[in-house]
């Protein structure tokens, strides 16, 4: 297993995944492009104390950005929604602030 600090990189908080976890039990997190459902599963789980019922994952392509006449590319990236069994508490990414 990889190490789970490298599987999960941050926390994703917008208005949709704020409105997916009061709803839904959902958290999304930015995870590395290589991992796969069952290592963010693994992660989530072993980071956290919870138990994750499902996970979905989705691909984000990089745009091409310029400036003046020269051009860049945002790197490609990984978005995970996991979503926590039934009874579990709900994950609080700001608990100690």
């Amino acid at each position: 297993m990889k190490n789970i600090y490298a599987v999960l990189k941050r926390p994703l908080i917008t208005e949709k995944s704020t409105q997916l976890k009061e709803d839904f039990r959902t958290v999304a997190f930015q995870v590395d492009r290589a991992a796969n459902k069952n290592e963010i599963k693994r992660a989530v789980e072993a980071l956290f104390k919870v138990k994750v019922e499902s996970v979905r994952t989705a691909v984000f392509h990089g745009k091409k950005k310029r400036m003046g006449r020269y051009e860049g590319h945002r790197p490609d990236w990984k978005k995970a929604y996991v979503t926590l069994k039934e009874g579990e508490k709900m994950i609080e990414v700001f608990e100690g602030v």
